[in-house]
């Protein structure tokens, strides 16, 4: 019982970082970009996909007509927190998604937005 205590303990104390990632078709070249305040948490879209419950239709589409091995995950961007009280994870993770939607213009033919 005390290793299990021990390892929800490692499990609370991990840092999580938020930031920018993309998914890419490559049969297509098309993107899907966004943000998530817990990176760690992209296998739970690529299980969201497999599972066809993901919210982009169009994307959850092509994933379910290609298959996963058609589909690349990449972090973009890592958020850099600040030690401020005044930080607001949530604004600067909008600022910073939206600063790679301007690069990557994944719209259109583009991308799935």
């Amino acid at each position: 019982m005390d290793r299990r205590k021990e390892l929800v303990q490692q499990y609370m104390e991990m840092k999580t970082e938020a930031g920018i990632y993309c998914i890419r078709n490559t049969r297509n070249g098309k993107i899907f970009v966004s943000s998530t305040p817990n990176l760690k948490s992209l296998n739970g879209r690529r299980f969201e996909l497999n599972m066809g419950g993901f919210k982009n239709k169009q994307l959850q589409q092509e994933w379910n007509e290609y298959g996963e091995d058609s589909f690349e995950f990449e972090v973009l961007d890592v958020l850099k927190k600040k030690d401020s009280e005044f930080f607001d994870v949530k604004d600067a993770l909008a600022k910073l998604e939206q600063t790679w939607l301007d690069r990557l213009q994944p719209y259109g033919d583009k991308g799935y937005l």
